[in-house]
């Protein structure tokens, strides 16, 4: 019994046919991975030059949407790539590639029914790409999550927020979008004035400077515009001041404005108010007048 069984272990190993096949075989997955990794190469090169040559044209996509479509069309090439080299690498193997495409069919259709929301996510993720309802650096607020888009796949969304987090949203999740990245943003500055202050001194000098500003800072894309008294406040004059920046750049905008104005003031002489207490002390005839009062009453 032994006997047979080593001669058939030496058969099996001394196969000629066999090693063949196999070298063959092994050859040719990895000259299918080989291939599979050149081409993912060669088609995102071919790719991002065709967006390099479209940035030339006369008449030519956004750049918003041009980044967008060079995540989506990486991951199409990439997707359709690994499928295409997983089916030829079963058909090396011996497996029977029609059959399971057909199985692969039946039990795709079963699965499309159950996979609802699956389906909800890439065509909801289709019609985003499509419409560029937001695209990949643009600052958007999506439900609770607010923050810079890092990537649109066909099922996912991922948006960065300023503190660094990652939230990943499945694209059939998203119902309401704010985009804050389309139109340019506004700075408002409310500047405080002391009271004692002449209101119009303050405001002519605040003229004076707001022209100066556009030269110094690159995200104003038009000189502040002073508005005027926007409140009277228990101890101070509340004046306002408007700027349209570039989109999402009103905060550093409005900080810079209000160290201007603040420096400019200085020169000028004139005073941001500060808290002030005020103490009355009475003298003896007034706390005689009290008394008096008081007996009367």
């Amino acid at each position: 019994m032994d006997i047979v069984k080593k001669d058939r272990l030496f058969g099996f190993v001394t196969n000629e046919e066999f090693w063949v096949n196999l070298g063959a075989g092994t050859l040719k997955i990895i000259l299918i991975l080989l291939l599979c990794v050149v081409a993912k190469k060669v088609l995102r090169v071919a790719v991002h030059n065709i967006f390099k040559v479209r940035q030339k044209a006369p008449i030519r996509i956004s750049e918003r949407r041009e980044a967008t479509l060079l995540r989506l069309l990486d991951n199409v090439i990439k997707y359709v790539l690994y499928f295409i080299a997983l089916i030829m690498i079963l058909d090396t193997l011996g497996a029977k590639v029609q059959a399971i495409l057909a199985g692969a069919g039946i039990v795709g259709l079963a699965v499309g029914f159950g996979a609802q929301s699956l389906v909800k996510d890439i065509i909801t993720g289709f019609f985003i790409i499509f419409e560029d309802q937001f695209a990949v650096g643009d600052y958007v607020r999506i439900g609770n999550f607010e923050g810079y888009v890092e990537a649109i796949g066909l099922r996912v969304t991922k948006i960065k927020s300023w503190t660094g987090e990652i939230h990943i949203l499945p694209n059939g999740s998203i119902t309401q979008v704010t985009n804050y990245s389309l139109n340019n943003s506004v700075a408002v500055v409310d500047v405080s004035i002391a009271y004692e202050e002449n209101i119009e001194k303050v405001e002519e000098a605040i003229r004076e400077l707001l022209p100066q500003l556009p030269a110094k800072y690159e995200d104003m894309v038009a000189p502040p515009e002073l508005l005027g008294v926007q409140n009277l406040a228990s101890s101070e004059v509340v004046l306002r001041i408007v700027c349209e920046t570039k989109p999402m750049r009103h905060v550093s905008v409005a900080r810079a404005i209000r160290k201007e104005v603040k420096m400019h003031l200085d020169e000028k002489g004139i005073e941001i108010p500060y808290p002030r207490l005020v103490l009355h002390n009475r003298n003896e005839q007034e706390k005689q007048s009290v008394q008096q009062v008081k007996e009367n009453a």
